[in-house]
C-alpha cells in the first residue's frame, strides 16, 4: 500500500472520528455556528507558549506538549473542513496533499504564526502551515495520528464519564488524564485494527473507581 493511499485512509478515519465526536456533543454541530477557526488561534497562542517566544530568558521547548496541542488544534482543522460540505473522501484527498506540501520555513514560531494568522483573517485551517509546525516538531503523519486516536478517545470517555455534567475526575491517582493517556497510548500498537477500543479499555480500567 502506498505512503499516499496510507496518509488518506488514516485523515478520513480522523475525519469520520471529529464528526461523531462533533455529533456526540450536539447532533446538529454543523447548524450551531461554533466558531471553530477561534479555537485554532486560542490553540497557536497556548502552543507558543510551550514552544518559548521570550528572548529576555530562557526557555526550553516543550516538545511532547507542543505536539498535543497541534493534535487538539488539527480536530478544530478537521471540523473546519467538514463544515464545508465537502465529503470525506475529497476532504482526506486533499489534506493528504496539503499536508504534504510543506514549505521551507525553518523557524517554527513564523509557522504558527502562519496557521495561526490564516485562522484569523481567513477562518480557515491552513494545513501547509499545519505540516511546517509538524514537521519542526519531529512529528510525522503517524504520530499524528496516533495521538489523535487517543484524545479523540479521550474526549469520548470523559463525555461517558460525565464531563458534561460536570462530575468526570481530572486527576487519576496524582496523574492527569492527558498523562495517563500519553502512557497508554505508548504501550498500544496504533496500527491494530481495535486500537481505539484498546485506549478506550485501558482508559476504563485506570479511571478511579
Amino acid at each position: 500500500m502506498s505512503t499516499q493511499i496510507v496518509a488518506t485512509t488514516q485523515i478520513s478515519q480522523m475525519l469520520a472520528m471529529q464528526d461523531a465526536m462533533n455529533s456526540r456533543v450536539s447532533e446538529t454541530w454543523r447548524e450551531n455556528g461554533y466558531e471553530w477557526y477561534r479555537a485554532i488561534w486560542v490553540e497557536c497562542a497556548e502552543m507558543l507558549d510551550h514552544h518559548g517566544w521570550k528572548w529576555w530568558k530562557h526557555q526550553e521547548i516543550d516538545v511532547p506538549q507542543v505536539q498535543l496541542e497541534l493534535v487538539d488544534i488539527f480536530h478544530f482543522g478537521l471540523s473546519l473542513r467538514l463544515m464545508t460540505g465537502a465529503s470525506v473522501d475529497d476532504i482526506a484527498s486533499s489534506l493528504t496533499n496539503e499536508l504534504a506540501t510543506a514549505s521551507e520555513e525553518t523557524d517554527f514560531k513564523l509557522a504558527l504564526e502562519q496557521l495561526a494568522s490564516a485562522a484569523v483573517s481567513q477562518r480557515e485551517f491552513d494545513a501547509q502551515a499545519f505540516a511546517d509546525c509538524m514537521r519542526l516538531m519531529n512529528m510525522n503523519l503517524d504520530e499524528l495520528f496516533r495521538q489523535y486516536v487517543g484524545k479523540n478517545t479521550l474526549n469520548f470517555f470523559r463525555q461517558d464519564y460525565g464531563y458534561k455534567e460536570g462530575t468526570y475526575i481530572k486527576v487519576w491517582h496524582g496523574k492527569e488524564d492527558n498523562e495517563v493517556l500519553a502512557d497508554v497510548v505508548s504501550k498500544l500498537d496504533s496500527s491494530a485494527n481495535d486500537f481505539q477500543q484498546q485506549v478506550y479499555d485501558a482508559l476504563a480500567a485506570n479511571y478511579p473507581s
